[in-house]
Order: structure tokens, then sequence, then C-alpha cells
């Protein structure tokens, strides 16, 4: 005996119209749809932030580090005296 007959489908069917109706069909296969290509969307963008994960190795570094001769500001008040004070 197969699990899935012809027949079967056909009463799923009648069984969607007599519930949701006519009218209502389109806009819930319409709706499947969307949300069908959204879950796509994300899944497809969840594997791409993976991705470029790996690459950053070789992307220069955009805040340089200071260097030993570089200036330091040492006050955050902005009425303190705001003279640049080299690092000891």
């Amino acid at each position: 005996m197969n699990a899935l007959q012809p027949w079967h489908i056909v009463f799923v069917v009648v069984v969607f119209l007599i519930l949701f109706g006519s009218r209502k069909l389109p806009d819930a296969a319409r709706g499947l749809g969307r949300s069908m290509r959204i879950f796509k969307s994300e899944i497809s963008e969840m594997n791409n932030d993976d991705k470029p994960a790996g690459d950053t190795a070789s992307q220069p570094d955009s805040h340089p580090a200071l260097d030993s001769g570089d200036a330091v500001r040492t006050g955050t008040d902005p009425h303190h005296n705001s003279r640049m004070q080299r690092p000891a």
C-alpha cells in the first residue's frame, strides 16, 4: 500500500478550498512565497557574513597604532589646559 495516492492530494486541495475559500488562497500563496524569499535571502546573507571573516587579515588596519614619538592629550575637560604632552 503506497503512502501517498493521487486521491490524497485531491482530498487535501478540497479541504483547503473549503477552509480558506477560493478568494484567500492566492493571498495565502503570495504570502508564503514572500516568506520563502525572505528566508532564503536571510540564509544567503548569513552565509556571506561568514566568508569575509577570513579576509580581514589581509585588509589594512584603519586605526594605526601610536608611535612612541606621537603626542598624547592628557585632559578630557574641554576647559582644561589642552596642551599636548609627549608620552614618557
